[in-house]
């Protein structure tokens, strides 16, 4: 008998992995979190040209990222 899918998310949940959450794709939110990058207010502290050399990111991803960031009075630093 196969396991539920509710009870694999529930053994495999991780607090961390919420921030951007369905924003931007698992593979940026992952270079973020090794990047030490947890918050929008952190995230401001780095330039588009830097998030954009990390892995996972690319045209699609800075754009979705830049649009909820706008939502969210919060942008990058100037280059």
């Amino acid at each position: 008998m196969s396991k539920s899918l509710n009870a694999v998310y529930a053994v495999n949940y991780d607090s961390k992995e919420e921030f951007l959450h369905g924003i931007i794709a698992f593979p940026a939110r992952r270079a973020l979190e090794r990047e030490k990058i947890d918050s929008l207010e952190k995230l401001s502290d780095y330039s588009e040209k830097e998030i954009m050399q990390l892995h996972g990111f690319g045209k699609n991803t800075v754009a979705k990222l830049k649009t909820y960031m706008k939502e969210n009075q919060v942008f990058f630093k100037e280059a």
